[in-house]
């Protein structure tokens, strides 16, 4: 009897034991918890101020898409989601352990034709300003996240080691695009090499075509109607001054190339539309009787 009572007490234990094992983890961990933790309560988790961009960049990078790689530094644990988001958790029993979002996937950074960096914006507010985040790429073996720090408040930066990043045509920028953009940065790059546009006017050109690929956040809606508008009207007014300049040259060389050849014309103003309406006489060249003095356009008939 006593022998089957210690039997019972020990299978006791270790049921005990065996139930609470699971709980037990909660303890070792007591804050690992926020905006990508699929099991708690929606009430509980972290929530996100903005939705995330959508995936974009280089295809071979589209596979991390779903993953989160987490890194503990100190009493912080940090939990990166390329295309969705980074967070940030304090491991500590205080109980207002901080528990917070450093930003959600926005847009790439881009120099050079060169994908330098995922930029997370819009995270929990600090002070008069949201937490954001910099994503920096470095060639590894494995994916892991490597370092966190903060150069400036509320401005984290983070490298992410990856072999993704290992082959050197791996990160550039024009590869990725449509052949329609491809197409037309081709046109920007003629236009800036001809001196048809400015660097400023090349780099504008550049933005709306990352734009249209969703490597940037389009700021179209909030700015476009506000700022381009008069930036439109003035490219438009500029443009048609330098078209009736052209015209209004073409207009005399024609004068003077009819009346070099004594091919008789009406000239009639329209001060409507400023342009000049000629009809020509004779379609037929009368000779060449040498250069004639431009003073004398209008005067076709005067003596030389």
């Amino acid at each position: 009897m006593h022998h089957l009572l210690r039997l019972f007490l020990v299978c006791a234990s270790l049921l005990i034991n065996h139930g609470f094992a699971g709980k037990m983890k909660i303890v070792e961990e007591p804050n690992t918890f926020g905006l990508n933790n699929p099991f708690l309560a929606q009430g509980s988790r972290l929530q996100p101020k903005v939705t995330p961009s959508p995936v974009s960049g280089p295809a071979h990078f589209h596979r991390l898409a779903g993953k989160c790689f987490s890194l503990t530094e100190s009493t912080y644990k940090y939990e990166l989601c390329p295309f969705h988001n980074i967070t940030q958790h304090e491991q500590s029993f205080r109980w207002n352990a901080y528990s917070g979002i450093l930003g959600i996937w926005q847009e790439w950074e881009m120099e050079n034709n060169t994908f330098t960096g995922m930029w997370m914006r819009d995270g929990d507010t600090c002070g008069t300003r949201n937490r954001e985040t910099k994503v920096i790429f470095v060639c590894s073996a494995s994916s892991k996240l490597s370092q966190v720090s903060e150069p400036s408040t509320c401005v984290y930066s983070l490298t992410f080691e990856t072999p993704l990043v290992c082959h050197p045509h791996s990160l550039l920028v024009y590869p990725t695009l449509s052949e329609t953009l491809q197409k037309e940065w081709d046109a920007a790059e003629q236009a800036r090499y001809e001196g048809l546009i400015t660097e400023q006017g090349y780099n504008n050109l550049l933005k709306d075509i990352f734009e249209d690929a969703g490597l940037l956040k389009s700021q179209k809606v909030k700015k476009k109607p506000e700022v381009t508008a008069d930036s439109e009207t003035h490219n438009s007014l500029h443009k048609c001054t330098e078209d009736f300049q052209k015209q209004r040259e073409e207009i005399e060389r024609l004068h003077a190339l009819l009346t070099q050849h004594n091919i008789p014309f009406d000239s009639k103003q329209n001060e409507a539309k400023g342009t000049v309406v000629e009809t020509v006489e004779d379609q037929h060249l009368r000779g060449d009787n040498g250069l004639l003095d431009l003073n004398q356009v209008n005067s076709p008939f005067k003596s030389t």
